[in-house]
């Protein structure tokens, strides 16, 4: 039985970022459902954090064919979450999907080859109820397949009404280069690249970003808290439940060096003159360059969602700021 009515005024204060030259805006902040969505969690918490997104703006949600854990739960749980009321606002929603990493056995559950592709999107639109997603990723270039068939998939899969868009993630500027040739032979254009990006990794500068602004490509910046070393989580150690204090997880206890600490303690002190905390500043700091579309949150709670959306109330520096932090990052 459908229950949830999306608030009145949830467009209201979100603000939209035009991704890339093409007719999509973006929410500045959007919700990827990489970790807390998955089996092993509470659904009706996390169908709280749904609703609380979308009641404040959030039209996109991200996902991925292997999101859980276990794989596919996110896409199933999302599913669920749709059929209990989300749905009937589907044509306000940004739904994506992508493929290229693992998710079934054998040679054909991995990569980016043609098979692989179509048959993982199949996959997810059934487990999330969908004829079709509005943006399709391949997660990752493949060494071994040549990119002329994984962009055709990707031609393919947009022209068979199954994804309205299509976009690559995790490549580099050369790789990007590549993926936009093969996809302009087809003239279907590439809609966003999805990179990880934050002040602590800034690998997409040098390269990948004048290239995605000179070719008027969205981008979206995932991982923008650094696993949370971006947050004021870790000013005062490392908390038993925290990301950093367990043995699986890609946050681990050796990247909290002192040399990283004290990067953060500095971070921290120039939030608090802002007025912000760590976290909304890091995601400010991002949102100052107008070549990001997006940034996606991962969110465990709706405190931590209201938190992160209050970095959209000032993501302006001044020079002296961005010179500091430019020193603090060094």
């Amino acid at each position: 039985m459908e229950t949830y009515q999306a608030d009145s005024h949830r467009y209201d204060e979100m603000i939209y970022r035009r991704c890339g030259r093409s007719g999509i805006q973006l929410p500045a902040i959007s919700l990827g459902l990489w970790h807390n969505f998955g089996s092993v969690d509470l659904f009706s918490h996390f169908i709280q954090i749904a609703h609380a997104a979308f009641d404040r703006g959030i039209t996109h949600f991200d996902l991925a064919n292997n999101y859980g854990p276990v794989y596919g739960s996110a896409e199933e749980n999302f599913g669920r979450i749709l059929q209990k009321g989300l749905g009937r606002y589907r044509d306000e929603l940004i739904i994506s999907t992508k493929a290229g990493y693992d998710m079934w056995p054998g040679p054909y559950g991995n990569w980016g080859s043609r098979k692989y592709l179509m048959a993982s999107l199949d996959q997810s639109l059934k487990r999330m109820g969908l004829d079709y997603v509005d943006i399709f990723y391949s997660h990752r270039p493949d060494p071994e397949t040549p990119v002329e068939e994984t962009m055709g998939a990707l031609v393919d899969i947009v022209r068979q009404g199954k994804a309205l868009y299509v976009g690559i993630s995790n490549y580099n500027a050369d790789q990007t280069a590549q993926a936009l040739k093969a996809l302009a032979l087809h003239r279907v254009p590439c809609l966003i690249h999805q990179s990880r990006y934050s002040m602590f990794d800034r690998q997409v500068e040098p390269e990948l970003l004048p290239l995605l602004g000179t070719e008027g490509i969205g981008m979206i910046a995932f991982s923008p808290l650094a696993q949370g070393l971006l947050t004021d989580r870790y000013l005062n150690g490392i908390p038993a439940d925290s990301r950093a204090a367990r043995t699986t997880g890609y946050l681990k206890k050796d990247q909290l060096t002192d040399e990283r600490m004290q990067q953060i303690f500095k971070l921290n002190a120039i939030a608090g003159q802002r007025g912000q905390l760590l976290a909304e500043m890091a995601l400010a700091w991002l949102l100052r360059d107008e070549r990001v579309s997006s940034v996606l949150i991962g969110a465990s709670s709706i405190s931590q969602l209201n938190t992160n959306l209050k970095a959209l109330q000032n993501y302006s520096f001044t020079d002296e700021e961005l010179q500091t932090i430019e020193q603090i990052l060094k």
